[in-house]
């Protein structure tokens, strides 16, 4: 098993749409980015790919590139997903945490996490996505952006096939294993 976490910030600002988790939310600001900036997602794609030591959301999707201008995220998750499954990576659940003073989140978290879900091709109950004020303190507190952090837990196929493990192995038995 392996576990990957990620962090993101972005600057809020006027003329922008606010995406989060994947959707739409109706606010006076947006956040500031290459993309489409959904923070959210952008720390749980980091949290999943330094979880399978496969880089960061920089290194697949560089600011640099045109390619990304403005596309959202969630296509970029679902890219994520997909490098995941080549290399031989499941995902055992992502716990996520929003942090922005407003707007309120509450009302929109289960409909994020059905979409990052659906993203990635496994169950909702598998994702967890929090929202949590700083109580005014800091850049968020003042409503100057927003953050999101994120903790994936990942396995390999191969932790799931004892066999595969042993090969080459004598079996030794577990505890309280009929092999002992």
């Amino acid at each position: 098993m392996r576990i990957g976490q990620g962090y993101d910030v972005h600057r809020l600002c006027e003329g922008r749409k606010l995406v989060l988790g994947g959707l739409e939310i109706p606010y006076e600001k947006g956040l500031l980015g290459h993309s489409d900036a959904d923070v959210l997602v952008h720390a749980i794609m980091d949290a999943l790919l330094g979880g399978a030591a496969l880089g960061d959301i920089g290194t697949h999707f560089p600011d640099t590139d045109a390619q990304y201008k403005g596309i959202s995220s969630m296509e970029l998750l679902q890219k994520v997903g997909e490098l995941l499954a080549e290399n031989g990576f499941l995902i055992e659940n992502i716990d996520s945490t929003i942090l922005a003073e407003r707007p309120k989140l509450a009302a929109f978290r289960p409909k994020m996490e059905e979409r990052i879900a659906a993203a990635l091709g496994i169950e909702k109950s598998q994702v967890s996505v929090k929202a949590t004020t700083e109580e005014g303190l800091g850049f968020t507190g003042k409503g100057e952006g927003i953050a999101a952090q994120a903790v994936a837990l990942l396995s390999t196929v191969a932790d799931y096939n004892l066999e595969d493990r042993l090969a080459g192995r004598e079996c030794t038995g577990c505890q309280g294993c009929q092999k002992r």
